[in-house]
């Protein structure tokens, strides 16, 4: 938008911003809050300080004041965006997801070499877990967390017992192994940091960050089942939850939220392991010593891709789920289509270790029933895709195809909010600061989507 723009939509940017930000104490706040929306939305390459403040006209140091050091609760803001978000979108799905925020040094809060699934690569980047609300028509961001790599928590440094204070913290890998030309192993060294040393150079960039001592590395699903819990504190519950396979495969992150009362279909791997649908566990003999055994399937767990190859391709069936999205140089009179694909569905119940654990599991053995949905394109050896739902049972297999694919429409968030709005621009170090700045940019995300729903045709929308 430009500033003819922003002069058009003047007024109900002031109404936006006096909701918004209604719990900032200060009207000072308040403004610097409304102006760095203004900032945000505003042309330009860059949407970090400086140039922010030289399109607005002022300087610089009075938004970095209002991200690192004004004392105002982000949470709170956090909190009314996402109720407006809920009355604006009326989601049909919640969305799990995470991004990856590509950096050049070492010094930004949480940030290390590691996977980031929207770069495809392990690279220097922050990563960041969102919970967003979504329709086919719109969307928007209910949540954010800044992940916390184990490189950044020192009770992830093993103690003199050879283990971590952190429960959450991974198991120390094997030393990889690396070979010559000739295929012959060569030793890998590493500089190996004292323990000591280690915590010592932990502690100081938390606190060059100010990274709060409460925030420790957990894994992604787990921050996910926070911001769910968040949330619903704040009145707000999903009507179905959705993820990628990094969540769905988790069978903690399912049993979580199965004990919420959460509904999900969630994408998972192929080797994720069920008893078929019909399978009944059976009674074991008893010793004569001790408890008696609780009854078990007769026979192995197996993959989900090789129930889908006993269930065989010629089952699925052609399903249209929703119109493809017009291309930009399309004319009137050029169809749009639909999006399609062949899936089969069928009852399976997962197993594994912590769903035989799980405290919804009674003494009879038997584990919980679920859908398994199969994307099977025709004349491929195999299927593509894999999702596990608790829907129930009477759920046709279009609605399941339809809620399956509605992800999609978080890549429109994320794209809009990194190429429009700088989501990713924040060159600042400190842990409040960047979460201040995910917030903001997600409001200012929430207004565009006002716009474009009641004012379709208004300046810059699409």
């Amino acid at each position: 938008m430009d500033e003819r723009d922003l002069v058009r939509v003047r007024a109900r940017l002031e109404d936006f911003g006096a909701g918004i930000f209604a719990g900032l104490r200060r009207s000072d706040q308040r403004a610097t809050g409304l102006r760095y929306l203004r900032g945000l939305m505003l042309d330009g390459r860059r949407k970090s300080m400086q140039p922010m403040a030289e399109r607005l006209g002022v300087d610089h140091q009075q938004l970095q004041q209002f991200l690192t050091s004004s004392t105002w609760d982000v949470a709170g803001v956090r909190r009314r965006a996402a109720a407006a978000a809920i009355d604006l979108v009326t989601p049909q799905v919640w969305v799990v997801d995470d991004t990856g925020f590509p950096k050049d040094g070492k010094a930004s809060a949480c940030v290390a070499r590691q996977y980031s699934g929207t770069l495809g690569k392990v690279a220097n980047c922050q990563i960041a877990v969102s919970v967003h609300a979504a329709t086919d028509a719109a969307s928007a961001v209910l949540n954010w967390r800044l992940f916390v790599p184990e490189s950044w928590d020192d009770t992830c440094v093993a103690g003199s017992d050879g283990k971590p204070a952190n429960v959450h913290a991974r198991r120390l890998r094997q030393q990889p192994v690396t070979r010559d030309a000739a295929g012959a192993k060569k030793p890998h060294t590493r500089v190996q940091v004292p323990p000591a040393e280690q915590i010592a150079q932990i502690r100081r960039r938390r606190a060059a960050s100010k990274v709060p001592d409460t925030e420790r590395y957990r894994p992604k699903w787990l921050m996910a089942l926070e911001m769910l819990d968040e949330l619903a504190e704040w009145g707000l519950r999903p009507p179905l939850l959705t993820a990628d396979a990094g969540y769905g495969q988790v069978a903690e992150f399912r049993q979580g939220l199965t004990e919420r009362g959460i509904a999900y279909i969630v994408a998972t791997t192929s080797s994720t392991t069920a008893q078929p649908g019909d399978a009944q566990p059976v009674e074991v003999p008893y010793a004569g010593v001790g408890k008696y055994p609780t009854p078990k399937y007769p026979q192995p767990a197996r993959s989900l891709k090789d129930l889908a190859l006993t269930h065989g391709a010629d089952t699925a069936r052609l399903v249209r789920w929703r119109a493809r999205l017009p291309a930009a140089a399309r004319t009137p009179d050029q169809r749009v289509g639909e999006l399609s694909g062949h899936f089969f569905a069928l009852r399976v119940r997962p197993a594994g270790r912590v769903i035989r654990r799980g405290p919804h599991r009674g003494d009879d053995g038997v584990l919980p029933e679920c859908w398994l949905l199969v994307q099977w394109p025709p004349g491929q050896d195999e299927p593509s895709d894999y999702w596990l739902s608790d829907l129930p049972t009477d759920t046709p297999l279009a609605e399941l195809v339809r809620l399956a694919k509605s992800r999609w429409r978080v890549e429109h968030d994320y794209r809009e909010l990194k190429t429009a709005l700088g989501l990713d621009h924040f060159e600042g170090r400190s842990w409040i600061g960047w979460h201040r700045h995910v917030t903001l940019t997600a409001a200012a995300q929430l207004f565009l989507t006002q716009l474009r729903l009641t004012r379709p045709k208004a300046a810059g929308q699409t």
